[in-house]
């Protein structure tokens, strides 16, 4: 049995590269700032209106983790 990541999934990726991953390459560090700060907040505000609002506290912390790393890695 295949596990799949709700947070992170594979059609994310073409090829060995992730979406992200691109989108940063292609964003100064200010504009991936904001770009993730905008996703976090995306799925925080729209947490209530779905089944799945665990998911998407995950997603937003998913963002936030992303951009923290970033920080401390500047």
């Amino acid at each position: 049995m295949i596990e799949t990541d709700n947070i992170n999934p594979p059609h994310y990726k073409k090829g060995p590269i992730e979406c992200i991953d691109a989108i940063e390459s292609a964003l100064t560090f200010e504009e991936f700032k904001g770009y993730c700060k905008a996703a976090a907040l995306k799925y925080i505000w729209r947490e209530d209106h779905k089944d799945s609002n665990v998911q998407d506290i995950d997603k937003a912390i998913w963002y936030l983790t992303r951009l923290r790393n970033k920080l401390e890695n500047r």
